[in-house]
């Protein structure tokens, strides 16, 4: 097997660290199967798998999120 080193920002090194320690596994498991998963496109849900269900259900002007006149008073 190939070892590699991998520089992680300090709040991903926290949760990693944390999560092998509640799963009782080393940080390299997690990270393999990890690395393991995405390779096998088994990564998780995307935004618009989870939400599919709901998608296109609400009725209403196709340019609602962009047009102008639909955004008024937004936010006052």
């Amino acid at each position: 097997m190939k070892t590699v080193t991998v520089k992680l920002p300090d709040p991903l090194a926290a949760w990693l660290s944390k999560r092998a320690r509640e799963l009782g596994r080393p940080q390299s498991d997690l990270v393999r199967d990890a690395l393991q998963k995405a390779s096998e496109g088994k990564g998780g849900a995307s935004c618009h798998d989870l939400f599919a269900d709901v998608c296109g259900v609400i009725d209403g002007p196709r340019d609602l999120s962009t047009h102008p006149k639909h955004l008024a008073g937004f936010g006052e």
